[in-house]
């Protein structure tokens, strides 16, 4: 870790795309299960991507629905954040929102890249969260993502839903680069509710398997530039590789201010 966000970032020295990176990204083609509702474990495609396969873990046993932590992707530091789909689905409830965003403003402060990986179906509904603040919450880590400066770089992986899909580092909150997989689903709500809403009656199951043909995929949201690109799995490795190079001296500067006012 650099000691403040104006050192350069420690690089080790590093061989691009060995054999054993490649290999262990190939995994990632199989990862994502054909039935949308099965869970998969998001630290396999975590480890893959990063050097020598290992991933520093912080807080792991709060808020086990998104996973933060630290890594290296060519001998370059990343901070990771991503939705765990086995746990809760990979919602964001209120704790995560929390996590998450503490996390993002961590490595903001010591200009540190942050990659996401996104499987997220929305908020965790429910009157606890409602009662507990979950709007509050939600919008810190909208705000840490809008504020941060650092190279952000984003895969959705497969479930893209609402405004969740928004606070985890999108092209709205200006995500540097923003790649899907195949497998992706960029979309207000998934395919069946969305087509009983809109169709009501008429919502057979030959009209929800059109709706979902149609739109759940990540080829709409590329023709709207909501992504970059639309990559292999197994690319996600060299995708980061090639981003952290394209961004290694990004600087941005924002307007003067006292500070920006932070939901509490």
């Amino acid at each position: 870790m650099p000691q403040s966000s104006w050192e350069r970032r420690p690089d080790r020295a590093w061989t691009a795309l060995d054999e054993a990176n490649q290999s262990s990204c190939k995994v990632l083609n199989n990862l994502i299960p054909f039935d949308p509702n099965k869970p998969y474990d998001v630290r396999i495609a975590i480890d893959a991507v990063l050097d020598r396969n290992q991933f520093f873990e912080i807080m792991p046993d709060y808020a086990k629905n998104v996973i933060v932590g630290f890594g290296e992707v060519g001998g370059k530091s990343v901070g990771i954040v991503a939705n765990q789909p086995q746990c809760l689905a990979g919602c964001l409830d209120i704790d995560a929102s929390a996590k998450a965003a503490r996390f993002v403003r961590f490595c903001d402060c010591f200009n540190i890249p942050i990659v996401s990986f996104v499987d997220v179906p929305g908020f965790l509904p429910g009157t606890d969260q409602e009662y507990g603040g979950i709007i509050k919450h939600g919008a810190k880590l909208i705000y840490a993502y809008a504020e941060a400066t650092v190279p952000k770089i984003t895969f959705i992986t497969r479930k893209a839903y609402g405004g969740a899909y928004i606070v985890m580092s999108s092209k709205h909150l200006e995500g540097d680069f923003n790649f899907a997989w195949p497998t992706a689903e960029i979309a207000v709500m998934g395919a069946k509710g969305a087509a009983e809403i809109i169709l009501k009656k008429d919502a057979t199951e030959e009209r929800v398997t059109e709706y979902q043909v149609k739109f759940a995929n990540p080829l709409q949201a590329s023709e709207r530039g909501y992504i970059d690109d639309i990559i292999q799995p197994d690319q996600t490795r060299a995708k980061i590789l090639n981003a952290l190079m394209v961004l290694e001296n990004k600087k941005k500067t924002k307007p003067r201010r006292k500070h920006g006012n932070l939901p509490l």
